[in-house]
Order: C-alpha cells, then sequence, then structure tokens
C-alpha cells in the first residue's frame, strides 16, 4: 500500500486549478442508466470513487470511455438491475443505481452501500422517497429489492434534507407518469448540476437551486453532454491549506460565491481572501487570530446544509483553528464520527478538548510536530495532509487510498505549489 511522506514547516506559493466536482460526478454516471443514448460528463476527476463507479457501471452493461477527465457513457446494452455487491460496498452513491433502474427496467436490488465511515448514514429517504413514487420494497437479508410497474409523480415532502436522498428522488421521477413536486430537497451545488444534466437530457426540472423542486415526467431521455463545475470542497480545503501553512495560492476558476459561507466561518479564524477573475487569491502570512462574537464569547464553526458550511469542510476548519490564536468550538451536527480524527492532531501537539462525538474545543495557536498518521476517511485525510504540510519535521500518512478516492494526483498538484510530499509504498 501507498504513504505519503511529508516534510513541512515551509510555506507554499503558485496556482492551482481544482478538480471537477466528485459529488457531481458520482450521481451523473449514474443518469446514464435513464436513457440508451450516449451520456458525454467532462471534467469528471480521476480519482478512486469514480474508477469504482465506472466498474460497477460496466459490469452491469454499461459501456465506458474514460480519457483526460472525459466520460463517456452508453447504456443501451445494460442487462442487469442487481448492481454488484462487492463493488457496491466500496462507494457510498452505488444506492444512487436504484431511482433510474426502477424508473427504465422497473426493478432494481440494492444492498447497504460503502463510502466513509464517519457515522449512521441511514437510507430512510431514499426508500420513502421511491415508495411515495410507487416502488414496492421487499427487504430480504442484507439487500433490497425494489419493484414498480410504473413510477407516478406525487407530492413529495422529504424526511430530511438528504442530498443523496434528493438526487435519488429527482433520478426516479424524470421518468415517472404526471409531475412531482419535491419539498425539503437539498440545493447543494452537485444537486444543481444534477438537474441541469437531466435538463439537457430532456426532464422538465424545474426550480433548480431552491428547496423546492417541480420534475415533469416524460417518456424517455436521450443522449447529451455536460461539464461538470470545479469541486467547492476541494477550494475550502486549499484555501485552508493556504492559510494554515502561511502561503499565497491562486486557485484557479474556483466560484468564489460558493465560498461565502466559508469565507464566513473561516473569517472567525481570522482568514481572509481576494477575489480576482474568477480565482480566489490567498495571501501569504495572514495573522489568524480568532474573532470573539459581539459580546465576546466563544466563536462557533458549525456545519449545515447549503448555502449553510459543508460538512465535508469541519475537517479543514478544525486544523486550521490550530494555527489560530484563540478559542474556538468547532460543532460537527450532521456525522458522529468526523471528529475521531482529532486525537491524531493531539498526538501532533494540537490543544483539542472533544468534548463529546459532535463537538471539539480548540485552543491555538499550536506548533505541530511530525508524526506518524492513518487516514480515516477522505476529509480527514486532507486535513492530516494540511497539518502535516504545517508541521515540523517529517510525517507519515497511511491508508491514502482514502484520500486518492476524493482528490485527484493530490501529491503531485501539491509538488506544483513547492510542497515535499512523496507518494511511497510500504
Amino acid at each position: 500500500m501507498d504513504y505519503f511522506r511529508i516534510t513541512g514547516g515551509r510555506p507554499l506559493a503558485g496556482d492551482i486549478v481544482p478538480m471537477g466536482n466528485k459529488n457531481s460526478a458520482l450521481p451523473l454516471l449514474a443518469a446514464s442508466l435513464l436513457t440508451d443514448e450516449p451520456l458525454t460528463i467532462g471534467n469528471v476527476p480521476d480519482i478512486g470513487d469514480v474508477r469504482t463507479k465506472l466498474e460497477l457501471l460496466e459490469s452491469m452493461g454499461v459501456a465506458t470511455q474514460f480519457e483526460n477527465n472525459r466520460c463517456r457513457l452508453d447504456a443501451g446494452g445494460v442487462r442487469d438491475e442487481a448492481p454488484d455487491w462487492a463493488l457496491s460496498s466500496r462507494i457510498r452513491t452505488a444506492v444512487l443505481l436504484a431511482g433510474p433502474l426502477l424508473a427504465r427496467f422497473g426493478r432494481a436490488v440494492i444492498r447497504r452501500p460503502g463510502g466513509d465511515r464517519i457515522g449512521r448514514r441511514r437510507l430512510d429517504t431514499h426508500l420513502l422517497a421511491l415508495h411515495a413514487l410507487g416502488a414496492d420494497i421487499a427487504i430480504e437479508k442484507d439487500r433490497h429489492v425494489l419493484r414498480a410497474e410504473r413510477l407516478r409523480g406525487c407530492d413529495l415532502f422529504l424526511d430530511e434534507m438528504s442530498v443523496t436522498g434528493t438526487e435519488q428522488a429527482i433520478l426516479a421521477a424524470v421518468l415517472a407518469e404526471g409531475v412531482t413536486r419535491i419539498s425539503n430537497a437539498a440545493m447543494e451545488p452537485h444537486v444543481q448540476d444534477l438537474c441541469r444534466c437531466l435538463n439537457a437530457m430532456g426532464a422538465g426540472i424545474d426550480g433548480v437551486g431552491t428547496h423546492d423542486l417541480t420534475v415533469e415526467g416524460v417518456p424517455r431521455l436521450h443522449g447529451a453532454a455536460f461539464a461538470i463545475g470545479p469541486d467547492y470542497m476541494e477550494v475550502g480545503s486549499l484555501i485552508g491549506l493556504a492559510a494554515a501553512t502561511g502561503s499565497a495560492i491562486r486557485i484557479r476558476a474556483a466560484r468564489p460565491h460558493e465560498q461565502r459561507m466559508t469565507g464566513i466561518m473561516f473569517g472567525r479564524l481570522g482568514v481572509r481572501w481576494d477575489v480576482e477573475d474568477g480565482d480566489i487569491l490567498v495571501p501569504a502570512e495572514q495573522e489568524l487570530t480568532v474573532q470573539p462574537d459581539f459580546d465576546g464569547s466563544v466563536p462557533k464553526i458549525d456545519d449545515m446544509p447549503w448555502p449553510g458550511f459543508p460538512p465535508d469542510l469541519i475537517s479543514i476548519a478544525l486544523v486550521l483553528a490550530t494555527q489560530s490564536r484563540g478559542t474556538v468550538l468547532i460543532h460537527q451536527k450532521m456525522f458522529d464520527r468526523r471528529l475521531v480524527f482529532t486525537d491524531r492532531l493531539i498526538d501532533m501537539g494540537a490543544g483539542i478538548v472533544l468534548c463529546d462525538p459532535h463537538r471539539a474545543v480548540v485552543i491555538g495557536p499550536a506548533q505541530l510536530r511530525g508524526e506518524h498518521l492513518v487516514s480515516p476517511d477522505i476529509r480527514a485525510g486532507m486535513a492530516l495532509v494540511i497539518a502535516a504540510l504545517a508541521a515540523e519535521g517529517e510525517s507519515a500518512i497511511h491508508n491514502i487510498g482514502q484520500i486518492d478516492r476524493g482528490y485527484e494526483r493530490l501529491d503531485e498538484r501539491l509538488r506544483g505549489l513547492g510542497a515535499q510530499i512523496e507518494r511511497l509504498q510500504e
């Protein structure tokens, strides 16, 4: 297995282009099942989760071509409505195959999907939405068997503002008979990308970018070409990297409007940046100081559904807080295992009190020191890379397959900024 060897304690500099949005790419790959014509997707990140999803689709009969971040999929020859269990167990968005398979073939067999182990990740929102659209659901041991002679539109109020639950409902509703109204829908940029791609394929989705979607079902979808946007999680990670290491970094084509809440939350740690022609410019050697609330209280950084602060950036904010002077409360509301990696940071010298699975108090700044580390998931893995680059001395980060699942050629791209990071084999 590969691992990263990182020598930290020195600033970086230069330009970097964020990869395409991972969380857009994965549901769009599932959308290819909705038509027997080719779907071409541009700006697809070449990462572990995308490769696994393509392998899963190929095992079902989808013809795929993936080269230079451009993916062409042809589901005209799909022959299997039961996705491979072993591949499904490696990726969370395997569950998103259910809606397209039901809509097009009337049957789907799904098992509990894989992905990051960051706490309980329920499937109820998915199953309730599909049931409301007309699916019969039978639970057989470790799998769900779904059948529907014909999906029909309905008035659907989601029980939680789930991103993948919303995407599931959309993927099923586009070919359903009649109109589906989805309320309490998630509206993250990747949900918007999915809606726009489906509309390019002939779907009728209104309300894109809001919490209320109207989907007018159509008899069939056709092929299309669509390019996904930059990964705003990676953009936020790179902002955190620059600030934590005192580096001057320009993030190209970064969609600054998608970082407004990140600006507010990182601003509580003293981080600032400039915007120029769609690029984000993080200046070097910022004086990071926690900004107390107006009444002098300890400020809080917490996650919430879009357009709130993304839960995937909580790990980055926590590392950044270790380099900011003052005390801040990090509150991870949405998952109960996102903060388990804090013990690694404490080993590196961080001043952190883990109050419970959801809250951590960070007292900074701390001079981090190099350590042997293990990446527990994608975002915590990126946070540990940032911590290692901010630390004095040498660190080794193991289990980097988790990082590779979400960040394309991370070591190579960071070396382009001057980082001392090597990929070595155990």
